[in-house]
């Protein structure tokens, strides 16, 4: 049986590149694992996390501060290369209609062109319902892609569990993927065994291939 993997179990990890516009996104190199979700879930405080980092992706506690999609490379200690990629947040009202018309189709071109996207990690607040942002995220990543892949998995994550009571914790999320239609993880980005089943389930389920492979297909007898 594999064991989950510990939450440090990146090794090294930097930020690579912001981009405010669709043309100002870095050369696709590796498999990117894109974390969505409204404005103030956490997504950043899970990179982190995830990460082992405490400052590597920008926290704030005001929601709308990230305007851009960031990359951040992280080298797992299995050798597994990949990009995290921060997503701005979505339904912020007090932003303009414009600069959420402007979010919007930044979001939508890197999710539907990215040709090296392999997951999304769809964040929601566990003290909150499934909303219909949530909802028309979801729909967008079933539309046919723009560039020659296969569609990119998806994984919803219950955040700020450790809010709720215990008690009410399992009934919070039966309702969520009841209304979600699709399975729910809960997880507080606090508690290390919590990010650590993340972990397992990313890895597992969107098989992460390490670089030696590579190595092991070139001494194939038949390369």
């Amino acid at each position: 049986m594999q064991s989950a993997p510990s939450a440090n179990r990146v090794v090294e990890a930097q930020f690579v590149a912001a981009a405010a516009k669709l043309e100002q996104l870095p050369a696709p190199q590796l498999q990117e694992i894109a974390f969505a979700g409204r404005s103030n879930v956490g997504k950043s405080t899970l990179m982190n996390a995830l990460m082992g980092r405490r400052r590597l992706v920008r926290t704030s506690s005001t929601p709308g501060c990230t305007r851009t999609i960031s990359f951040f490379s992280a080298r797992l200690s299995d050798e597994t290369q990949a990009m995290f990629v921060d997503l701005p947040g979505y339904g912020y009202a007090q932003r303009s209609r414009d600069e959420r018309r402007g979010w919007a189709r930044l979001i939508e071109g890197y999710l539907l062109r990215r040709p090296c996207l392999r997951g999304v990690v769809l964040l929601i607040d566990a003290r909150r319902d499934f909303e219909s942002d949530d909802r028309l995220l979801l729909e967008l990543l079933q539309r046919p892609s723009d560039v020659n892949r296969a569609a990119p998995a998806t994984m919803l994550v219950a955040t700020k569990l450790d809010e709720v009571p215990k008690s009410q914790q399992a009934t919070r999320l039966r309702n969520l993927q009841q209304q979600a239609n699709q399975r729910v993880l809960g997880l507080s980005a606090l508690d290390q065994k919590s990010v650590a089943s993340l972990w397992h389930h990313m890895s597992r389920e969107w098989l992460l291939v390490p670089k030696a492979d590579s190595k092991t297909e070139s001494k194939s007898p038949n390369g």
